[in-house]
């Protein structure tokens, strides 16, 4: 049987739904390897600032149940070897490229959008994590002025479709969402990770030098589907889910709460392979169940 199992994410057409959650997959350089870049819809790079950012202090990695804890701090080289390196390393590939930007100041995000809006890149992922210096460390993304402010501002100056990143350490979700919809955004992925913390209790510390760090993995996928879910219901954008992705009936999750991408992040840790799996599994469970377009099963669980 014939499927197709392309999609549209503000305009762009990812081959497959398949992408990768950015900080997990560095540029596709230290995977490339492993696996075929060219299997999955998109390559999501690691967050990009204006300059180098050194990251926090180790330890920075904390394992839990059923996932992980991480503090790294957006470490990242900066926009200029980023141009420089990066980009025509994916360009040697048939797939499209996100690219996470990152940010402590309205400035800093304009700056690499502004780098960025001449460089061949499809997509632009704007982590609204990242703490609002000027605002107290507040996270731009947990107050829907904040999120409205960066987004307008970003795409004023943006070549590209912007996507907003949602952070799911909020009181509600769909708020952040029409936020940036209303501010322009062309699309939303979520969820970020959510804010938590280990001890350990033989050395009575913190198992991670920065204290708290962002949960991933399989013990946040059913938070990330209900918020992929409620968002669906409140936007019009096209969402990109993520959240403990490990396999394609994960990801068909996603996209059956409305989701038109998805994103398999911490399992590429442990497993290289997974994106590419995820993808071929979804190719299985069409032909399985007859579906001849991925576009049938976007948002048909209501």
């Amino acid at each position: 049987m014939s499927i197709n199992t392309s999609v549209n994410i503000a305009g762009v057409t990812l081959k497959n739904p398949v992408t990768v959650c950015s900080g997990t997959f560095g540029s596709g350089m230290e995977f490339v390897e492993f696996t075929d870049l060219e299997k999955l819809g998109a390559v999501t790079t690691k967050g990009v600032a204006s300059v180098p950012w050194a990251g926090n202090p180790v330890p920075r990695i904390a394992e839990t149940p059923s996932g992980m804890l991480n503090a790294i701090g957006l470490q990242n080289p900066g926009i200029d070897v980023f141009c420089e390196r990066d980009i025509p390393f994916l360009k040697n590939f048939d797939t499209k490229i996100i690219v996470n930007v990152c940010g402590h100041s309205t400035e800093e995000y304009v700056d690499v959008v502004k780098r960025l809006a001449d460089q061949p890149v499809d997509l632009l992922e704007i982590n609204i994590s990242c703490p609002n210096v000027k605002e107290g460390g507040i996270a731009f993304g947990q107050k829907p002025e904040a999120a409205y402010d960066i987004t307008k501002e970003v795409k004023k100056y943006a070549k590209q479709p912007v996507i907003m990143k949602l952070s799911p350490n909020v009181t509600d979700i769909t708020e952040m969402a029409r936020a940036v919809e209303d501010a322009g955004a062309d699309a939303v992925s979520l969820i970020n990770t959510i804010t938590g913390m280990k001890i350990d209790i033989n050395r009575r510390t913190f198992a991670l030098a920065n204290k708290t760090g962002g949960l991933s993995g399989p013990a946040i996928r059913p938070v990330a589907v209900r918020m992929v879910y409620q968002v669906a219901q409140a936007v019009k954008l096209p969402i990109i889910g993520m959240g403990g992705i490990t396999c394609a009936e994960d990801a068909l999750e996603f996209i059956l709460a409305g989701a038109t991408a998805v994103a398999v992040g911490t399992a590429n840790f442990a497993d290289p392979f997974t994106a590419v799996r995820v993808a071929q599994g979804i190719e299985e469970y069409m032909i399985r169940q007859g579906v001849k377009d991925i576009n049938e099963l976007i948002g048909a669980v209501r």
